[in-house]
């Protein structure tokens, strides 16, 4: 992002602040108001990541439902050698080594979840005061400002 000369960043200069507070942080600099923005944008891939990863274990587990009654639906239809054949192979398999979707979950959020969002507010803490979205609430304002609205107005 160019920042515009001509659109300081202080709260005199942008107008009162929304709800949220003034997240333009005028004393940070911009090229760390970017870094630490960049940042918190990786951790926001990997909040992704993570949801992909709860709707692998929710779909795993949904599958493993299912096969349940389709094994009770084969032996009620009379395929009770079928049925076990089935069941020994895939009933309660593991679909990792040693480990169901909820030992994955929990793997990833203890080794590589919780670890990325500690470091991420950290950096913010130190960096930017603490807020989020420095980087965007720049924009925000820069953007509104240039067009000629209340860069914290509500509305349009």
């Amino acid at each position: 992002m160019v920042m515009r000369s001509d659109v300081p960043h202080t709260t005199n200069r942008l107008g009162a602040a929304g709800a949220d507070g003034d997240r333009t942080v005028p004393e940070i600099d911009d090229a760390t108001a970017v870094a630490a923005g960049k940042l918190s944008e990786a951790l926001e891939w990997v909040e992704r990541a993570r949801g992909a990863l709860y709707s692998f274990h929710h779909l795993s587990g949904r599958a493993d439902i299912i096969l349940g009654e389709a094994l009770e639906a084969l032996r009620e239809a009379g395929h009770e050698r079928v049925a076990a054949e089935v069941r020994k192979e895939l009933h309660g398999r593991n679909v990792l080594d040693g480990r169901w979707t909820f030992q994955i979950v929990e793997e990833y959020d203890a080794l590589y979840y919780r670890p990325f969002v500690t470091a991420e507010e950290r950096v913010r803490g130190q960096l930017v005061g603490g807020h989020r979205h420095v980087h965007e609430a720049r924009m925000k304002a820069d953007e509104r400002t240039g067009a000629g609205r209340d860069c914290w107005g509500s509305g349009a």
